[in-house]
């Protein structure tokens, strides 16, 4: 009996020591989640933000800019005789866009390009996600759902004549189809215009274009017609400017981001549904989300986008560099470079295919990974939407009615093996038919948007937007995928031709992902542990794609798919000449910059104005760093006198600085 009694207390003991361990573990949980959300500050680690400066000068061949190619400088002007707009034209064109954010925007620029090249007045191209889009804010028209109008108008004013709408008596016509509409491909020639559709801008005065592919015009254009690409530039980087609200938030994210005093690296994973299905690449990926991209590769087969079969090797098209890096192999890249795990990183993306799981071994790596849910409330994203008017929510369908002879069937059915019962009656769970993948779980076919469903592609675009700004501001960019060759555009190359234009020595990798999918073969069986020969190799490939090596190839392979991905050298300009410090470093790197006959010898020397204005930029920063190299030597005077009255106003100093950067203030 005795011995009875103490296994039950023991029983009792142990029990009560489970409960209060687990009550404990539950409220640590809490504790840490509620700490890891508290605001913007809490997701950058303590080591990065209070790095010292000796340690910022060590990484600065991580974030410097590139000396090789700071020799070129925007210049997007027209050069020689070029006169503007005149008021009797041909006619009007009006454009309606199809496409996310990357053919919305090179589209834009082919058709102001397109009227200067017709000689014709352009109405506000019309963005057809918003207008088709049911329930979104009327406080916007289509175009300024996304781009500022009256800066879009009034930065063209010297090229083309812009106007809000058709003249009224135009409108009417326009609704009875009275007007000649045309489908232009991306890859249409100047000819096409010129003998198709300007007799008929000649004859109706009004003109409309339907455009889907991303573009209405080719992208490499003859020296002639260098003025033409030269606009393009300008439309892209001067007169698309992005809604105040829009601009507002995307900049206040930037100082969120930057809060820390610490530079950080924007990284666009490319994980899109199209382009995983027209390249083939369902394989890297499995179940539900393999049959989601073999769906949509029959549907651009069918559309006739796709030219070959359904079903293709993807491994194969992973080692010819077609599909994009997975997102653990580019934490992988970014350790081998040397990135700490406490680095800055802005995962871009308005689609992540494979959801949030994928970026699972990026941020196992890099615990500083965040995303645009981390940097503004949803308060902020839903002043951007403006007011909505609310969708309702549909119910599940009801379940199959079964059959009767398929019960009679199996009630008569002899002895076993039977036939198995059918599956009981019951509603469908919400969240298997809730989401852009439900309609998987109820039908082979796919089926069309729902209005929630237009709503939230016509989000995407203010998403997009807001990585926009973010990834070509960034201090160094990553792709993941980019410049695909499926003929459209895509968000990454439309990030580097833009930071290649604002500032070519900006620190962007263009990495051969058939190079680095050959390096990841070779070690298989032991990612994790590479051997320092792999490592070098990596460094050494990046480092030159991030270079001049990295701009001949994007112009060799790419230029022809995308002219915004590539806008060299018609629209920079090559300053030849320096002063200070900075020539004296880079003398070598310019010398060897103008003997190259791919980049260099083609680009025109820059206008005075701007050799002036990098030759003083040039003394202003040798200044700084003679300023701060003084300042350095100073301290580690102080710091090697171990003064603890230095160390306790180095001390304040931080605190007052971390104040100042608070994100929320």
């Amino acid at each position: 009996m005795l011995f009875k009694s103490k296994i039950k207390w023991v029983a009792l003991f142990g029990l009560v020591l489970s409960m209060v361990s687990l009550l404990v573990h539950l409220l640590l949980a809490k504790y840490s989640s509620g700490y890891l959300v508290q605001n913007t500050k809490a997701i950058f680690r303590p080591d990065f933000v209070h790095m010292s400066g000796e340690k910022l000068h060590h990484y600065s061949k991580l974030w410097g800019p590139i000396g090789s190619v700071e020799a070129l400088h925007p210049y997007a002007n027209p050069r020689g005789r070029y006169y503007g707009p005149m008021e009797k034209n041909n006619g009007f064109i009006y454009v309606k866009i199809y496409g996310g954010f990357a053919n919305i925007r090179s589209s834009i620029c082919d058709v102001v390009a397109v009227a200067r090249f017709l000689n014709a007045t352009l109405v506000v191209p019309e963005i057809q996600e918003t207008t088709r889009t049911k329930g979104i804010s009327s406080k916007f028209k289509s175009f300024s759902y996304l781009y500022n109008e009256e800066q879009f108008i009034a930065a063209l004013k010297s090229d083309v004549i812009v106007i809000k709408s058709l003249p009224q008596n135009l409108k009417e016509a326009r609704k009875r189809n009275k007007f000649p509409t045309f489908f232009p491909k991306y890859t249409e020639s100047p000819s096409f215009y010129i003998q198709e559709v300007l007799p008929k801008l000649k004859e109706r005065k009004v003109i409309g274009l339907v455009i889907s592919d991303g573009g209405c015009l080719q992208p490499i254009l003859p020296s002639s017609l260098a003025e033409y690409q030269r606009l393009r530039c300008r439309v892209s980087f001067n007169a698309l400017h992005f809604r105040p609200a829009i601009q507002f938030l995307g900049q206040r994210m930037v100082k969120r981001l930057q809060s820390s005093g610490q530079p950080y690296l924007a990284f666009h994973s490319g994980l899109v549904r199209d382009t995983l299905a027209y390249h083939g690449c369902a394989e890297l990926f499995q179940d539900v989300h393999t049959e989601l991209i073999q769906a949509r590769r029959a549907q651009l087969i069918k559309r006739g986008f796709v030219h070959g079969e359904l079903s293709v090797d993807s491994w194969e098209q992973r080692r010819n560099g077609s599909c994009p890096l997975m997102p653990e192999e580019v934490g992988l890249l970014l350790r081998a470079m040397g990135y700490p795990l406490s680095t800055i990183i802005y995962s871009s993306g308005a689609e992540v295919f494979g959801g949030q799981r994928m970026l699972i071994p990026v941020r196992a790596m890099f615990g500083n990974l965040i995303d645009r849910s981390s940097l503004c409330s949803p308060q902020e994203l839903s002043e951007l939407f403006g007011p909505e008017t609310p969708i309702a929510s549909h119910p599940p369908p009801a379940p199959p009615n079964l059959s009767e002879d398929r019960i009679r069937e199996w009630k008569n059915a002899g002895p076993r093996p039977r036939p198995l019962p059918p599956p009981p009656g019951r509603a469908f769970y919400q969240h298997e038919v809730d989401g852009w993948y439900g309609w998987v779980a109820l039908s082979d076919k796919e089926p069309d948007p729902s209005p929630l469903d237009m709503r939230l592609q016509a989000h995407r675009l203010i998403y997009d937007a807001l990585d926009y700004i973010i990834c070509v501001e960034a201090d160094a960019f990553f792709p993941g995928f980019s410049n695909d060759g499926s003929g459209g555009p895509d968000f990454a190359s439309l990030v580097m031709g833009h930071r290649l234009f604002q500032s070519a020595s900006l620190r962007t990798y263009r990495p051969d992902r058939k190079i680095l999918v050959e390096l990841f073969e070779g070690i298989r069986d032991h990612v994790y542990t590479p051997r320092h020969n792999w490592t070098v190799s990596i460094r050494q490939h990046l480092n030159e794609s991030a270079g001049e090596k990295g701009l001949i190839r994007e112009s060799q392979l790419f230029k022809r798919f995308s002219f915004l991905a590539h806008p060299l050298p018609e629209c920079l300009c090559r300053a030849s000449k320096t002063s200070g410090k900075r020539t004296r470093e880079t003398a070598g790197n310019f010398t060897h910059m103008e003997s190259s006959s791919l980049l260099h010898s083609v680009e025109d020397e820059c206008p005075h104005w701007i050799q002036e204005l990098v030759k003083t930029q040039a003394k202003v920063t040798d200044t700084d760093e003679d300023d701060s190299d003084e300042g350095e030597s100073l301290e580690n005077q102080e710091s090697e006198e171990g003064s603890p009255e230095s160390d306790e106003a180095f001390s304040g100093r931080s605190s007052e600085q971390d104040d100042e950067m608070d994100p929320d203030d």
